[in-house]
């Protein structure tokens, strides 16, 4: 008599790894210990190389700290951020699977309004298993999730849909919020949760979370560079802005679709606003000048791969943003650099990280 108890194996448990970067201990891998053990895990460190990170029993993991960093990439690795969480995309390039979810060391386990505990993970999978609808709008959001569809009106020739390069998680309690929000709502908490899953339209940018978040690495890891942050750099706290913004008109470019909404997490400790407000004081102002410049961006008919588009708007942002400050250069660079590493290191994802224009 067949078992009827059989247990399902982990999804893309061979096609998925883990990305999380962290200056301290992983004990908060603990409560994630049900979804996240079947799967290996890249560590970042930040931070001082020779402090001892300790990781719970049973994870199967690479760690990876300044001193490996510097020893892998050799002069390019200048391109990779330090004492800052955009130091989490060496692990984008280091990895050789498919797909990436990356998490924050204070995001823990959240609970859905019935009080069961909510698996990121296998929702950011069927996220970027199913396609998006960046082209027209369905007014019930994904028509791919069970109970919807397509609703009437809605164009046969698109109900395709195009491929899933992106799945961006949202937040119970603690908003990610920046520096002047949080100071005239210190006591704010997030605790609506809204069960539903949308594609952004195409020609629309939306400022990306990096700490519940997950990719197609195929599709569009090169673009996945979290620029230069935090140590020696004269802003902060716009890593993952800036990852998403280069992604979604780079996604738009080469027909790819980006889905928001679930999966929820539980984000358990607010930053210090001061401390942001001192790393994000430029970048508010800059913002201004950046969303018009990724708003009018055009990309060239031969950019027909993800690395060739990120090259391109290496250029143009060397030229139409280096007069806001000097420091659009400097990024401008490292972007290139970023590139060539990239490509050293993912000699035949140089050919396989392509979309189609």
């Amino acid at each position: 008599m067949a078992n009827a108890f059989v247990t399902q194996p982990p999804p893309l448990k061979d096609e998925l790894d883990i990305v999380i970067p962290t200056i301290r201990n992983l004990d908060f891998l603990e409560m994630w210990r049900p979804f996240l053990q079947p799967y290996h895990l890249i560590i970042v460190q930040d931070g001082d190389p020779s402090k001892t990170i300790n990781v719970p029993s049973g994870f199967d993991y690479e760690l990876y700290n300044r001193n490996d960093i510097n020893k892998i990439l050799g002069p390019r690795a200048s391109c990779i951020s330090f004492k800052d969480s955009a130091c989490r995309c060496f692990g984008y390039m280091v990895s050789k699977k498919k797909y990436i979810f990356t998490i924050d060391d204070d995001c823990f386990v959240a609970n859905d309004p019935s009080g069961k505990a909510v698996n990121a993970l296998e929702q950011h999978i069927k996220n970027l298993l199913c396609p998006s609808t960046p082209l027209f709008f369905n007014t019930l959001y994904d028509p791919f999730r069970e109970g919807a569809d397509f609703v009437r009106g809605y164009p046969f020739s698109l109900r395709e849909g195009v491929p899933t390069a992106v799945s961006h998680g949202l937040w119970l309690n603690i908003p990610d919020y920046d520096a002047p929000t949080q100071l005239v709502k210190p006591l704010e908490r997030n605790t609506r949760y809204v069960d539903t899953v949308l594609t952004i339209p195409k020609g629309t940018l939306f400022p990306m979370c990096g700490m519940n978040l997950a990719f197609d690495r195929d599709l569009i890891g090169p673009a996945m560079y979290f620029g230069l942050m935090g140590d020696g750099q004269p802003i902060g706290r716009y890593d993952d802005m800036w990852a998403g913004w280069c992604c979604k008109v780079i996604c738009d470019h080469l027909g790819l679709g980006i889905k928001t909404g679930l999966p929820y997490i539980y984000h358990s400790k607010a930053s210090n606003p001061f401390v942001n407000l001192r790393k994000e004081y430029k970048g508010i102002f800059w913002q201004e000048d950046i969303i018009p410049f990724f708003q009018s961006l055009t990309m060239p008919k031969e950019a027909t791969t993800v690395q060739k588009c990120y090259i391109e708007l290496s250029k143009q942002v060397k030229e139409k943003l280096s007069k806001i400050d000097p420091y659009f250069d400097k990024l401008a660079d490292a972007m290139v650099t970023w590139i060539e590493a990239w490509d050293e290191l993912n000699p035949q994802g140089a050919s396989q990280a392509n979309g189609k224009a």
